[in-house]
């Protein structure tokens, strides 16, 4: 049904969805492995956390952001704060890196994290093998564009020279998708958000902090959301790149229970507002078949 569903809104389209504390995956493309955008900055807030959890770091830790870690974004700290100067604790870098995608945040919390081969290695430690974290989102941009920096000042002058740049940020990039680096399976995010949610990946504390933090992202409304009834808490992170649209997360049903879901589209050549719709229709799916499965068993 989804898959008639979502044929046509979005290019390739994986999903995994599962009950906290149920048994049932409900999976489309489970085990392919899909370039994950932001996404991926849930794996990095919780190896951050897991030092926070060790000791190694404290969430009122200030922390220096150095204007040669800036890197652009949308309402980014590298544009919103041009001179040298801030400092942020290590709460408000994941804030700030989850609730609004900033990327200078990311690359500071990675570096927290101990580089992408540690974030990587947290996986593991977890039990999760499809699913890998290679770059800094400088990296990524750069890779993805094909520019030697990604500051706003570099990426203003690109665009003068380029014009084609502008929509190369919706268009799909074939052999940036075809790099495997940065990629994971829908299965292995949701077992990142399950491990998270159970306890396994941090402690209660951290837990409830992360999920607090995901419980405010401002991008994608229109996506996992974007067909929920009004007023349904999600708490999620969402990724974008070309024809890259993904939102992952957890929805909480009216009786209070709550299903876990990762949802990946790459090589879209439709409209954003199609590939947005492509994830609602998949997560209000879900949310019907979680909310009505114990009403239909009794």
């Amino acid at each position: 049904a989804i898959e008639q569903i979502a044929s046509g809104l979005a290019g390739r389209i994986g999903f995994a969805a599962q009950e906290i504390g149920g048994d049932k995956v409900i999976a489309f493309n489970g085990d392919q492995t899909f370039s994950m955008a932001s996404t991926y900055k849930v794996a990095i807030a919780t190896t951050v956390l897991d030092r926070v959890d060790r000791g190694e770091l404290r969430l009122d830790q200030l922390v220096e952001v150095p204007p040669d870690m800036y890197v652009t974004g949308v309402g980014a700290l590298a544009e919103t704060f041009p001179h040298r100067g801030i400092q942020l604790s290590v709460a408000n870098l994941i804030e700030v890196m989850i609730t609004e995608s900033d990327n200078t945040a990311t690359d500071v919390c990675m570096g927290l994290a101990g580089g992408a081969a540690a974030v990587t290695k947290n996986l593991r430690r977890l039990g999760i093998t499809d699913f890998r974290v290679d770059r800094t989102t400088r990296e990524i941009l750069m890779d993805f564009y094909d520019l030697p920096a990604v500051t706003p000042e570099a990426i203003a002058e690109a665009i003068r020279n380029n014009p084609a740049l502008v929509p190369a940020q919706v268009d799909p990039n074939p052999d940036f998708e075809a790099d495997p680096r940065d990629h994971a399976t829908p299965l292995a995010m949701l077992q990142l958000l399950l491990a998270i949610d159970g306890g396994k990946a941090m402690s209660p504390e951290s837990r409830e902090f992360l999920v607090g933090v995901l419980s405010r992202t401002r991008s994608g409304p229109g996506r996992l959301k974007g067909l929920l009834p009004r007023g349904t808490p999600v708490a999620h992170k969402t990724g974008t790149a070309g024809g890259i649209a993904n939102d992952v997360g957890y929805i909480t049903l009216p009786d209070g229970r709550r299903f876990a879901i990762a949802v990946f589209t790459n090589s879209s050549k439709t409209s954003e507002s199609d590939r947005e719709r492509a994830i609602a229709e998949i997560a209000r799916t879900m949310f019907d078949y979680f909310y009505l499965a114990p009403v239909a068993k009794q």
